[in-house]
């Protein structure tokens, strides 16, 4: 974990806003205006915390960060993310759609503790021939859009999101398994064999190389040939037509083309929309949307999520946001 330092900034600490997942803890110290005044990380996420029994250690976890973080004694405290799932320090239930997210912190739950800490609620559509659900990616929602926005938002990772968002409401998404499904085909079926990985599932890719594009293109022209389209990547080593050191890069423009095939279908016809992603994965995307001749803004999801975190905090402790 490494703190930022924060003694050269004039601003006192007003809030901490904590975005904590299932593997992994972040949190800032912001001022009252939301100015990020120092930082906190690390590896204590939900799986970490119940590792003692439901909510057990998420207590001591919060307060070794704050002390990291130098936050003034009683600083209120807003977290979203799998603290507030169901396994986690206490349910923050889900808010139904269509909701504004610009109301996401009257969902808050308070928890059973010593000062003023708040959990943010995931959203649910709870619609029977479409159910889903979202808990974290509802706050960088916030971050990255305005009150009266109007479009589609994408946000790739493990579980991408495809949010659609009506005057600052959101009103329908679609969740895909894709980045579950590259790790699990990646280590556990036939095509571990056709694919060079760091052994965790894992591949440098680059968006601009040619089997990536080819995987892709092959994806969006036939979405429904996805499960012979697999083994066709397989086949194709064997018979010497590929290369091994292709395969990674060809199954995930498979893999993202079919969910960009149906996502495109399901949520479009559009022009422009924003991209919430980071790193090599967040490249792939906008990549790929770029070749549809689609106009991408991208945002860092962690810059997403400290900025949502940090709206939904003033609006709950009356400060007003310059970001």
């Amino acid at each position: 974990m490494t703190p930022a330092e924060n003694s050269s900034r004039g601003a006192p600490g007003a809030f901490v806003v904590v975005d904590w997942g299932t593997s992994s803890f972040r949190g800032w110290l912001m001022s009252a205006d939301g100015e990020t005044l120092a930082e906190s990380r690390g590896g204590e996420g939900m799986l970490h915390c119940t590792g003692g029994g439901a909510g057990a250690g998420f207590a001591p976890v919060l307060r070794d960060h704050l002390a990291r973080l130098g936050a003034p004694e009683g600083v209120p405290v807003l977290i979203c993310g799998m603290a507030g799932a169901r396994q986690g320090w206490a349910e923050a239930p889900y808010l139904k759609t269509p909701t504004r997210l610009d109301a996401l912190h009257e969902g808050a739950i308070r928890i059973d503790a010593p000062g003023d800490i708040r959990i943010l609620p995931g959203i649910a559509q709870a619609r029977p021939e479409r159910p889903d659900v979202m808990r974290g990616e509802e706050t960088q929602l916030l971050g990255v859009t305005e009150p009266d926005f109007t479009g589609l938002v994408c946000i790739p990772g493990t579980h991408s999101k495809w949010v659609r968002i009506e005057a600052g409401c959101i009103v329908e998404f679609s969740t895909y398994m894709t980045g579950e499904l590259y790790s699990v085909i990646a280590q556990h079926s036939i095509l571990a064999h056709a694919l060079e990985t760091a052994g965790n599932g894992t591949s440098p890719l680059a968006a601009d190389s040619q089997p990536f594009r080819e995987g892709l293109s092959m994806a969006l022209a036939e979405p429904a040939a996805l499960t012979a389209s697999l083994f066709r990547l397989r086949a194709a080593q064997l018979l010497g037509f590929e290369q091994r050191a292709d395969g990674a890069a060809r199954l995930s423009g498979l893999l993202i083309g079919t969910e960009l095939a149906d996502a495109l279908h399901r949520h479009g016809p559009l022009r422009s929309m924003r991209l919430i992603g980071a790193g090599a994965l967040g490249r792939l995307y906008e990549a790929a949307l770029a070749g549809q001749g689609l106009d991408v803004t991208t945002v860092d999801a962690e810059q997403a999520a400290r900025l949502g975190l940090a709206k939904a905090a003033i609006s709950l402790w009356g400060a007003k946001v310059t970001i």
